[in-house]
This record gives structure tokens, C-alpha cells and sequence, in this order.
């Protein structure tokens, strides 16, 4: 059985390609005579190659993107700071800084858009371009409601690199974009990330809310407010202005003025100083103190001119009698738009034009009735 089991194994390692290997040669004897052999010496280590950099052709379409927007777009965005005079506890009176933001070149003529609040209350404005060069700038007008503002410096038009403005409407969830500003006051800083949703409504710092806002996963911080929000063609689609955190920095939600509002409002802040103001000519107030102390869900009509297009159509505010003040018609809705407040009548009324055709719903002796009248131009 044994033979029979060796065949077997020596067929194996044939068929296998092994090859049995050769015996071992016996031990040679020891001898205390054999010199010892001192072992080698380590071989040296040799020093990691260094890593060689891509070359500019390695770079991913992506990063030469960006790196073009970049390049082309920086000198167009601005550090906007701001001087407030604060009184000391002597009773002097010392200008200090009181904030800072961002800002881009609107036009050769040298004005600059920023947010509201980055130039709200200030005694003087300086703005600082990518070369370091500070210039003073004075304010053309503002637009608190859409947290808008527009201020001008005297710079040559070689210093002066107007954004263009894109195509709103042409935005999708998911697209590319990028976010150059002054976050921290640290100067022209460039962020990426993509168009995170669309048609936010975002309370601003003008009481009202903003609708329509861009947000974004762009790392935005304070003193990003104001600077432009870029797509990858370089063109403008909106303005950095608040981010949601409750830390007061980056929590990869921010928030951006459309293009639409600011190629709207900053050309009739250049031209007369202001926005185009645009209601029904009545008396209401903006801050619902009536609305809120009654419990009434709608804008109370405080005053109708008899002259104005509310007046002929028969509107109703206030009355006074003997016995006291009678509430007159009470708006509850613009066309199809619910309204319930001040906000919502506001922003019903900013998506028309001075002349257009709308009709009321106001509660009148607590039957709901139409009344159609005009937009005008206050």
C-alpha cells in the first residue's frame, strides 16, 4: 500500500510541472576554529522621489473654468467698509469702522451695488479694489426692501470691470456656481458649489420679504454680503446677502438677491435716486400695528384719497363718527394672491407696473367684495 501511494504522489507532481527538489548536502561539522563573520552593514535609505506638480493641460475642465471666472471677475468685485460716529463715555464723538461686505462694478460711470445693510447708517464708505487701492464713495440710493444699494467712486475706467448680467430665467437646481467676496475681511476669496433651489422667500432687511431668492451651497460668510454669485460663463445671477446658521457662519446655506430684481431697481436708483415705488395710493401701515392688536388677518384701508384710482373705484378706509372710529374695507387678496398682511400685498403689487389693472378682495361688513383699480407710480 505504501509503493502504491508514492506512484500516486509521484504521478502528481509530474502532471502538476513540479519538480522534486535536490537532497540537501549533509551539515559540515562545527569547528571552534571558524572565524565569527560580522554581519553587513545596513544599505543606506534611499530619499522618496519628489512629487512632480500637473501640468496646466492635467487640470480638469472644471478647475480651468473656475480658474477663467476667477481671473476675469476679481477685479470687478470690490471690499466695501463703512465709518459710524459713536459717542464716548467722556461725550465725544470718534468715527469708527462699523462694518465691511463685498461689491462689484456695475459701470464704466464708477457705481458699485452692495447690500443695504452693508451701507445702512453709515457716516462714510471706502471701497477697496483687488490692486489695494482704497477710494472714497458716496450713495446714490438705496432699496431697502430688496436689500439693495448702489454707491459711486471716482476711479478711472481702466480700474473699472463691470459685471455682465445674466439670463435669471435660464437657472436650474444643480448648476454651477461661484461666489467671490470678502468674507471675514479677508479680500477677494473665491467659493464654489451649486444652485442649491429656487424661489426662496427670505425675510430682508428692509421688514419685508425678499421672494425669489437664489440659495446656494457656496461657502458664504459675513462680509460676503453684496459680492456677485457667478455661473460658470462668469455672468451675474445674483447677489450674496444672508446666509441661515445659527453659529453666524457658513452652514452651506445661503441666499442671493436674483439678477432679475437688481437689473430692475439699480438702474432707477441711478436715474433718480431711488427705486420705482409702485402701490394703490391709499393709506395703510406698514407695520400691521392695527392688524396685530385687532387680530385682523388682511391690510386695513386706513385712507383713500378721493382723487386716486382707489377713490373712484370705491374703496373704503377709515371713518369717523360720534361714537368712535368704523373699520372700512379690509384687503384680503390682489388678483389670485392671498393677503394677510402687509408683506403680502407688497410683494403681490412689486410684480406689476404703474398703469396695470388689478382686482381687490376686501372684506367690507363681513361680505368679501372685488374692486378693480390701477397700480400707479407713488
Amino acid at each position: 500500500m505504501r509503493s502504491r501511494s508514492l506512484t500516486a504522489a509521484s504521478a502528481f507532481l509530474v502532471l502538476s510541472g513540479c519538480h522534486a527538489a535536490p537532497a540537501a548536502p549533509p551539515p559540515a561539522e562545527s569547528s571552534s576554529a571558524t572565524a565569527s563573520v560580522p554581519p553587513p552593514p545596513p544599505a543606506a535609505s534611499t530619499p522618496p522621489a519628489p512629487i512632480a506638480p500637473l501640468s496646466p493641460n492635467a487640470r480638469t475642465e472644471d478647475e480651468r473654468n473656475t480658474i477663467a471666472v476667477f481671473r476675469d471677475l476679481a477685479s470687478a468685485t470690490v471690499f466695501v467698509t463703512q465709518t459710524q460716529v459713536v459717542m464716548d463715555y467722556l461725550g465725544g464723538a470718534e468715527e469708527v469702522p462699523a462694518g465691511s461686505g463685498s461689491g462689484f462694478v456695475w459701470d464704466r460711470a464708477g457705481h458699485i451695488v452692495t447690500n443695504f445693510h452693508v451701507v445702512d447708517g453709515a457716516r462714510s464708505v471706502t471701497v477697496t479694489f483687488q490692486d489695494q487701492k482704497t477710494v472714497p464713495a458716496t450713495l446714490v440710493g438705496v432699496d431697502p426692501k430688496k436689500d439693495v444699494a448702489v454707491i459711486q467712486v471716482q476711479a478711472p475706467e481702466a480700474a473699472l470691470k463691470p459685471v455682465r448680467v445674466g439670463q435669471h430665467d435660464q437657472l436650474e437646481v444643480g448648476q454651477k456656481v461661484i461666489a467671490i467676496g470678502n468674507p471675514f475681511g479677508l479680500d477677494h476669496t473665491l467659493t464654489t458649489g451649486i444652485i442649491s433651489a429656487l424661489g426662496r422667500q427670505v425675510h430682508g432687511a428692509g421688514g419685508v420679504t425678499i421672494r425669489d431668492m437664489i440659495q446656494t451651497d457656496a461657502a458664504i460668510n459675513p462680509g460676503n454680503s453684496g459680492g456677485p454669485l457667478l455661473d460658470s460663463a462668469g455672468q451675474l445671477i445674483g447677489m450674496n446677502t444672508m446666509i441661515y446658521s445659527k453659529s453666524g457662519s457658513n452652514a452651506g446655506i445661503g441666499f442671493a438677491v436674483p439678477a432679475r430684481t437688481i437689473a430692475r431697481v439699480v438702474p432707477q436708483i441711478i436715474a433718480n435716486g431711488r427705486p420705482t415705488q409702485l402701490g394703490l395710493g391709499i393709506g395703510i401701515d406698514p407695520s400691521g400695528r392695527l392688524e396685530t392688536r385687532n387680530g385682523i388677518r388682511g391690510v386695513v384701508v386706513i385712507k383713500v384719497p378721493a382723487d386716486s384710482p382707489a377713490g373712484r373705484a370705491g374703496l373704503k378706509g377709515i371713518t369717523q363718527t360720534l361714537t368712535g372710529l368704523v373699520l372700512g374695507d379690509v384687503i384680503v387678496g390682489l388678483d389670485e394672491v392671498k393677503v394677510e398682511s402687509y408683506d403680502d400685498l407688497y410683494n403681490a403689487i412689486d410684480t406689476h407696473k404703474p398703469g396695470d389693472q388689478v382686482t381687490l378682495k376686501v372684506r367690507r361688513a363681513g361680505a368679501v367684495v372685488a374692486i378693480k383699480t390701477a397700480v400707479i407710480e407713488l
